[in-house]
């Protein structure tokens, strides 16, 4: 799929959780349920950044254009280093190694280590660069026409603000993880989602995506899973636009509302 619905459909899964755990009598402060949608929401994003035509190797210039080609090149190595007789020849490493559950649960788990080891300055660059991402991929029209540093002013003025709010007793900076040393222990959750919904809107596609890596499915090591070949479309596609896109819309609203307790 394309920037825009993987956002999308990153903000809505994570108010989907929110709505669940208020079902469950656990609801979310609503400052964790709009930052985690939006971290979500940018997460969404990051497995991409195996390709350096992809939003997130926009985002931040001559950095993430530089990492997109680290972990391009990365990503190959290990693809060729791993893979089985079934598994066909490539050239590039997009949806390899960034496209799998591993990769999702060791960004989410090292997202957590930074954010309780590093102190604020970590949670304020987490933050920053979801919230970039967020921008680039729910309001994508927009970010295009505008400057990049506006983008960026507007990530940090954000993060800045939101991680204030979180600060707040009862805001949620210590949600889920109470003990004392483990606030923002939560920030890697919606890393780990936004990542895995990526991986499952990718299986959608025309090529499927190697989510199960390293376990191995028959002859092949990084085999594509996806849905049967018939109910499967290209990225960018009229059925991505004109159908998923304002699904995931509706499923995020559904979501909020039930997260909020309004239904």
């Amino acid at each position: 799929m394309m920037g825009p619905a993987h956002s999308l459909s990153g903000a809505a899964a994570w108010l989907g959780v929110g709505a669940a755990t208020a079902a469950a009598g656990h609801p979310m402060p609503w400052p964790v349920l709009v930052v985690g949608a939006l971290i979500c929401a940018g997460a969404a994003l990051a497995p991409d950044l195996d390709h350096k035509a992809a939003t997130i190797s926009r985002a931040f210039g001559p950095i993430s254009r530089g990492l997109c080609e680290v972990v391009d090149k990365l990503s190959y190595a290990v693809y060729k280093a791993t893979r089985k007789q079934g598994d066909k020849r490539r050239t590039g490493g997009h949806r390899t190694l960034t496209h799998t559950w591993l990769w999702a649960v060791l960004i989410g788990a090292g997202t957590s280590a930074l954010a309780i080891t590093g102190g604020r300055w970590a949670v304020l660059v987490i933050l920053f660069i979801h919230l970039v991402l967020a921008v680039e991929g729910l309001l994508w029209r927009a970010a295009r026409v505008s400057s990049d540093v506006l983008v960026w002013l507007l990530g940090a003025t954000s993060a800045w603000i939101l991680a204030g709010v979180l600060d707040q007793p009862g805001n949620g900076a210590d949600w889920l993880f109470t003990a004392p040393g483990q606030e923002y222990l939560w920030l890697g959750l919606p890393i780990v989602l936004g990542a895995l919904v990526h991986d499952i809107g990718d299986a959608l596609t025309v090529s499927g995506c190697p989510v199960l890596w390293p376990i191995p499915v028959g002859r092949r090591r990084w085999y594509p899973i996806g849905p049967p070949k018939a109910m499967r479309f290209r990225a960018g596609s009229w059925v991505e636009l004109k159908v998923l896109m304002p699904v995931f819309m509706l499923l995020g609203g559904v979501g909020a509302a039930g997260a909020l307790n309004f239904i």
